[in-house]
């Protein structure tokens, strides 16, 4: 899928069907001069569904179609016929689309399994016809009720993508050539920063068939939590992910001083990073010999006690058996 193609925020209206109104009709047949009330009740109006497709990947589908309307109830009949209900409007969104409304802001819902079917926007119900008020005090009741209105609402849609394990670096960290070499994913790769626009998922398959999806986010800078850079747009996908893995090259000035400033931001934007699983990968390290690794590690084993650490090469394919290890048993613990 192309960049362009990747949308995951859009803002629709929609509007469920109205009701439609109960029947003031009174029998009338040949012999019967004075049938009574037999008027039919109004059919509801059409709902709005939010339905979850795991086949889905963005919400694309979705961009120009910002106008969502379900279809109006049918008016009641005589005979005590109901009107026809309105015809529902279904609309399919990626696993892990969370549905805010745009005026509070409130959360409303989020779809995260397939086939998960929601209401977003709820029809009217159809009105009453006159049958329902007959009495021995009023035999022809000449009255019915309307329908009840639809209902209309702007809601967002934004889509925070679900995997599993998210890289987490600074532009040009070497997140894109790390996720191709892990995985399928073809992922745009060059020698300047803000490469990646947008997120980018991978499938790394593991021992006995099994399997677990990675995702390189957007490169993050310091301030991204207040709107610097491209990263800010992306933070909402990596609350989805259970594993950071936070990738720093190992030609950085200050391994320590990168890290701590990816950490800030993340918990700026959100507190609840800190209760994630986290790994610091150093990239690039076919640039050093067995002595300058070593002392590296003795500095590395200082500053980083509480945060376990690996050396990988993604160009020269060293490590990385070893770190999807170590992500399968954080994954799996």
């Amino acid at each position: 899928m192309t960049e362009g193609n990747f949308v995951d925020y859009v803002k629709i209206y929609v509007s469920s069907g109205k009701g439609g109104k109960g029947s003031t009709h009174l029998h009338r047949e040949k012999f019967i001069e004075k049938g009574g009330p037999d008027g039919g009740d109004g059919g509801r109006g059409g709902h709005v569904y939010l339905v979850g497709n795991k086949g889905l990947w963005t919400l694309f589908h979705l961009k120009f179609a910002r106008h969502i309307k379900a279809g109006h109830g049918g008016d009641g009949g005589g005979d005590r016929s109901t009107g026809a209900d309105g015809e529902d409007k279904f609309i399919e969104v990626p696993l892990g689309t969370v549905v805010k409304d745009k005026e509070t802001g409130e959360t409303l819902f989020e779809i995260t399994e397939d086939g998960e079917k929601r209401i977003l926007s709820k029809g009217g119900k159809g009105g009453l016809g006159n049958w329902h008020f007959r009495s021995s005090t009023n035999q022809t009741p000449r009255y019915a009720q309307p329908g009840l209105p639809g209902v209309e609402m702007d809601v967002i849609l934004e889509l925070k993508v679900l995997a599993d394990v998210g890289l987490v670096g600074f532009p040009n960290a070497g997140k894109s050539t790390l996720l191709s070499v892990l995985t399928s994913a073809k992922p745009k790769i060059a020698d300047y920063p803000f490469t990646t626009l947008k997120p980018n998922l991978g499938i790394v398959s593991y021992r006995d068939y099994q399997s677990f999806v990675i995702a390189d986010i957007p490169g993050i800078i310091e301030g991204a939590a207040e709107g610097k850079g491209l990263g800010h747009y992306f933070l909402r996908h990596i609350e989805r992910n259970s594993t950071l893995l936070f990738l720093v090259p190992v030609d950085t000035p200050d391994i320590k001083a990168e890290y701590d400033i990816l950490v800030n931001e993340l918990t700026k934007y959100n507190p609840e990073m800190l209760d994630k699983e986290r790994l610091l990968v150093i990239s690039k390290c076919d640039m050093l010999d067995d002595e300058l690794k070593a002392e590296l590690k003795a500095e590395l084993d200082v500053s980083f006690k509480d945060v376990p650490y690996m050396f990988i090469s993604s160009v020269a394919q060293q490590g990385l058996t070893d770190l999807k290890d170590k992500l399968w048993k954080m994954l799996n613990e």
